[in-house]
């Protein structure tokens, strides 16, 4: 494939400002985590830069411990450490969230804001307990308040796109106020057609998707504050490579209201959120079908937390708080004449009610050595309200005690979690950090109900409510550097799960869930430089997975992954080189029907480029897959696209050219 002559749009941005949450929620204390999107200087260049995103969780695979699971041209689902979807948590702005399709369409981390740029990091292990335990990953996005800088309004308007795909985006923003009260509106559209891969093959990935918020913010002089947001995301006409339907509407609402105040030697916040999100899904709407099936799905998230943070002296942090969460999924299939007919209750109205408290502290104990621990305790309360409504001549109680011989559908589970840490100062230089922790998992919604039915066994998914919460006993040490214009972080990990909820082929072909005893362990490492002009840095992840049961291979367990940067800057003239490598993955569980197979590995050169015009005025450029290479990560889903029948997996984009101008007020 070449660069198409076709027109693409450049981007004109005019910014100043990015969205925020209290630092009461996101300052915890030095933890593991992966900060995966860097400080760019200046807003008008981070706003610039992050048009050079198809999707803003694209952003995370920058650092070797995530890879991305692709199944069309949106909804790339993050794998931490060789672990994914219920085991990694993801929060926007404190918000936790929750995706609409059981077939993960719409993950959690496809409602991240494309309209304002957003800091992601990534939390491989707890070191707090506030949103409740780490098992596999937490992914947190954080947005900004708007930085006035003396001004009374502040805003940007961006206009950009890419050749391949003919992709096209528009965003906009403004706010008016001050430091102590502000408020502001934002919106955005991008969509794209088609992309081709290395090949010059077509990939089903098209989109549309169309976002708008308003949020504000008031703090008085005695420092009670109140936040508020509103927001809703319309997605449509979202093709997917990796599964049989498409997704030609999904709309999702988030709200959310928080206040807090200063009280003794410290803080309390309180915030409460709803987030709703209707699914479609069809195998008609977009493509040619000869027996019609749709579903139709809904999710609703409310929730309330109130956090106390506490500093009584200058050795000394401790936290508290409660928080209780209500979801509902609710999903069913329809076929037959004019869609009538009910096939499937893929999630039979499915009520999940969790309240959680914590308790953690954290002391100076020395000049050099630093110690914290915290436990938490969730009571967790699950019930499929549909399990004995009729369908296709069965229900979905009847299947799970058909293919488990369990009756109760009712689950109470009683988590309780908790950690300890200490970080010791080595010399000048070197600073070790070490965390133990045990955390547990109640299993998710399609863990334990999905009833996803079929005459034919090979095509059916069928939960276990049977299933018995995950404990995850997890030791993370890791060595923290610099000298001179050196950094480095060389770190290793072993989490030792038992009841690992593992899907999997039963006997007659169908996707079942069972409890084992697994192990998963790994090293990273991490090694920079810079001169202030020049820059390099490499990362490394290594990750192994195993089954102890059956003595194999997890599935979805990423290859070793190396990724090598060289940078130059100069009077704000940014230019970086990417080499992304991954080795090839021959350990594979294909009977469990998650791995393709084995995968090859690959070598990718990404370039990039920001550059000052004049005052409040950049532009930034990507030409990513330089070579043009076809390839495919290997957590990916397996590839269903008849136009590209010869892929196992659903393949990368090639060789793509996106560019930005941004200018701000």
């Amino acid at each position: 494939m070449t660069i198409r002559s076709t027109p693409f749009a450049i981007t004109l941005a005019v910014a100043g400002m990015v969205p925020g949450v209290p630092a009461a929620e996101t300052d915890t204390p030095d933890s593991l985590e992966i900060l995966v999107s860097k400080p760019v200087t200046g807003e008008a260049s981070r706003l610039s830069a992050s048009a050079m995103t198809p999707e803003p969780v694209s952003k995370l695979q920058e650092n070797t411990a995530v890879s991305l699971s692709r199944m069309g041209g949106r909804g790339l689902d993050p794998v931490v450490h060789g672990q994914s979807q219920e085991r990694v948590d993801v929060l926007l702005d404190g918000i936790r969230v929750e995706g609409a399709c059981p077939n993960r369409m719409d993950p959690p981390t496809s409602r991240l804001s494309t309209s304002l740029p957003q800091t992601l990091q990534v939390v491989t292990t707890n070191r707090t307990l506030r949103w409740g335990p780490v098992t596999g990953g937490q992914v947190s996005a954080t947005t900004a308040a708007p930085d006035f800088d003396d001004r009374l309004t502040t805003g940007h308007l961006t206009i950009g796109g890419s050749d391949n795909g003919d992709g096209t985006l528009v965003n906009a923003s403004a706010a008016a106020g001050d430091d102590q009260a502000w408020v502001r509106l934002a919106g955005g559209h991008d969509e794209a057609s088609d992309y081709e891969d290395g090949d010059g093959e077509r990939v089903r990935s098209a989109y549309e998707n169309t976002e708008g918020r308003l949020d504000g913010f008031w703090q008085a002089d005695s420092g009670l504050m109140f936040r508020a947001l509103v927001s809703r995301q319309e997605e449509r006409d979202v093709k997917f490579a990796g599964a049989g339907m498409d997704a030609p509407k999904t709309d999702t609402d988030l709200y959310r209201l928080e206040t807090g105040a200063p009280v003794a030697n410290g803080q309390w916040r309180l915030m409460a959120w709803q987030a709703d999100v209707d699914h479609v899904m069809d195998n008609f709407s977009l493509r040619p079908a000869t027996m019609e099936m749709q579903t139709l799905s809904e999710t609703r998230v409310q929730g309330v937390r109130l956090t106390l943070d506490q500093s009584p002296d200058i050795y000394t942090e401790w936290a508290t708080g409660i928080d209780f969460e209500s979801t509902n999924w609710d999903a069913a299939r329809y076929g037959g004449m004019s869609l009538a007919m009910v096939n499937a209750l893929m999630w039979p109205d499915v009520e999940r009610e969790r309240i959680g408290v914590f308790v953690e502290r954290f002391h100076q104990l020395t000049p050099d050595l630093k110690a914290g621990a915290g436990v938490r305790y969730d009571r967790v309360e699950m019930e499929a309200q549909k399990a004995d409504v009729p369908f296709a001549g069965t229900s979905a109680a009847e299947i799970y005690l058909q293919q488990y011989g369990t009756t109760a559908t009712d689950v109470r589970d009683d988590n309780v979690s908790g950690f300890v840490d200490g970080e010791l100062r080595l010399n000048t230089y070197n600073r070790l950090k070490a965390t133990a922790s045990y955390s547990v998992r109640s299993p998710g919604v399609s863990e334990r109900y999905i009833a996803s039915w079929s005459p034919m066994p090979g095509k059916r998914w069928i939960g276990n409510p049977g299933l018995d919460t995950e404990k995850h006993k997890k030791l993370e040490l890791s060595l923290v550097g610099n000298a001179d214009d050196w950094t480095w972080q060389p770190a290793i990990w072993v989490d030792q799960v038992d009841d690992f909820v593992y899907r999997t082929k039963a006997d007659d072909g169908a996707s079942v869930h069972r409890n084992i005893d697994a192990r998963l362990m790994g090293a990273d490492l991490a090694l920079g430089w810079s001169n202030g002009r020049w820059s390099t840095s490499g990362s490394l992840s290594l990750v192994r997975g195993e089954n102890r049961d059956d003595d194999r291979s997890l599935p979805q367990i990423p290859p070793l992954q190396y990724t090598q940067t060289l940078g130059w800057r100069y009077q704000g003239h940014t230019v970086e080189a990417q080499w992304m490598l991954a080795r090839r993955q021959e350990r594979v569980d294909v009977e469990s029907g998650l791995d393709a197979g084995t995968s090859p590995g690959h070598g990718i050169v990404n370039l990039t480029g920001t550059h000052p015009l004049r005052d409040n005025l950049s532009l930034s450029w990507s030409l990513d897959n330089l070579f043009d290479k076809t390839w495919a990560a290997h957590v990916s889903r397996a590839n269903t696209d008849p136009f590209n029948p010869d892929a196992v997996r659903v393949n990368e984009p090639g060789r793509t050219l996106r560019a930005a101008l941004t200018a701000s007020w």
